[in-house]
């Protein structure tokens, strides 16, 4: 075999280990994954309450608001999610379920959502819990209009 030809095969070899390695690296990310989902449970790792929702994160976030907001934003920010779903944001003014805005979430990592209500002039205390698709509560956040 020629110099070219040996040039070839070493070549081939490389290549040949190299793909090898990159499928080992591909497998376990994939077992990481995996085992990342399996193991973790889904959870509401941020809810607040703010005036306005900027380039996907919460603006004004308080727990009191004048009684001349227009509106508020109920942020929830959902980590670990195992499958595609809905959640209900159930907003509750003086005890008396008002509202209900049911928005979907997808499988991975991360997801951030929000729902809106018009508050303008309706002082008291005011509730958003957010529900699973069996109505279980997963989280809540109480604010105020002042």
């Amino acid at each position: 075999m020629g110099r070219v030809g040996m040039w070839f095969l070493a070549v081939l070899a490389i290549l040949a280990l190299g793909s090898g390695a990159l499928a080992q690296e591909k497998a376990k990310a994939e077992i990481t994954v995996k085992e990342t989902k399996e193991g973790a449970e889904m959870a509401i790792s941020r809810m607040v309450v703010g005036t306005a929702v900027e380039n996907r994160e919460p603006k004004a976030v308080a727990e009191a608001f004048p009684a001349t907001t227009e509106k508020v934003f109920c942020f929830l920010e959902a980590s670990n999610i195992p499958k595609d779903m809905e959640l209900t944001f159930v907003w509750t003014y003086k005890d008396k379920e008002i509202h209900k805005t049911t928005l979907p979430i997808k499988a991975g990592a991360k997801w951030r959502t929000f729902a809106s209500k018009t508050v303008k002039g309706m002082k008291g205390d005011w509730k958003v819990e957010i529900k699973d698709v069996s109505g279980k509560v997963l989280k809540d956040v109480k604010f105020k209009i002042e």
